[in-house]
């Protein structure tokens, strides 16, 4: 594998059903993609290009080759090392709503016991714009450092909540920009991932994490798996207050309009969790 097999980048954002999108293009069997999210130009620099390189499962049928790391789109030296690596790349950003967008990393974060209950230190005034929660929307002010390094035409911005809707349209948009037949579809993935699906209590969690190890090698066989179940219960979330709300909205707002000008679409509205306008 050489820098310039590389074709497309999906850079993210998080928690925008990036990994559908992956799955979705991965049921081509002439699209080649790595499974777990390389983090390369992001957070494994350091690990070199060979190890990069290393990672992908090139096969006689392959036409496409592919990378999707979300950590890609709100990480500043990201821009600079896809383009010093691979400067004919494609990119495809998938974008969520900013405000359900924050929430629902707020509540992964939650359902890993990595926050607390308090919703408002890590959503509100309180916490500040340096937080991970608000600055993974700054969505154009992130597509416009990818801009610097790339041309428009080899940037393409899709919304989840487009996927949603009409999720064979955004696979034919994503097609389509790959160069790929449109009308050749496999079956769409289902939702990949499930923040309702039962978790093991935080505390019992600490006090297995030493067997992280060993458990992961047997998490999918049918005596864990019904162990789990046993103990697993459902998580309930703390509500979005409507303060809290109404804070994400303002502190969007301007970004929002800058993005939209820039995708052509009116996005006043889907900050707050509607549904951006047809272009």
């Amino acid at each position: 594998m050489q820098a310039e097999n590389i074709d497309f980048l999906i850079i993210g954002a998080a928690k925008s059903a990036t990994t559908w999108l992956q799955k979705a293009l991965q049921a081509d069997p002439s699209v080649c993609m790595p499974d777990p999210e390389l983090h390369y130009f992001s957070r494994n620099h350091h690990l070199g290009d060979k190890w990069y390189f290393d990672h992908f499962p090139v096969s006689p049928a392959t036409r496409l080759v592919g990378e999707k790391s979300n950590s890609y789109l709100d990480t500043p030296v990201a821009p600079p090392r896809v383009h010093a690596l691979v400067p004919h790349a494609k990119l495809i950003v998938q974008l969520r709503s900013p405000v359900a967008r924050a929430y629902s990393d707020y509540c992964m974060l939650y359902r890993r016991g990595e926050v607390g209950a308090d919703i408002d230190a890590h959503l509100g005034a309180r916490a500040g714009s340096s937080s991970r929660f608000l600055n993974g929307g700054l969505y154009h002010e992130q597509i416009l450092a990818y801009l610097d390094f790339f041309p428009k035409d080899r940037v393409l911005v899709l919304f989840y909540e487009d996927m949603l809707s009409e999720p064979r349209e955004q696979l034919r948009k994503a097609r389509a920009f790959l160069g790929l037949e449109t009308e050749a579809i496999w079956p769409l993935p289902s939702k990949v991932k499930d923040r309702t699906a039962p978790m093991i209590p935080r505390g019992v969690r600490r006090v297995l994490a030493p067997l992280n190890p060993i458990l992961r090698q047997v998490r999918d066989r049918p005596l864990f798996r019904s162990m789990r179940k046993v103990v697993a219960r459902e998580v309930v979330y703390p509500a979005l207050p409507a303060s809290v709300r109404e804070g994400l909205v303002d502190f969007y707002a301007k970004d929002a309009a800058g993005l939209g000008s820039l995708v052509g679409r009116d996005l006043s509205k889907w900050v707050a969790g509607g549904v951006p306008s047809t272009p």
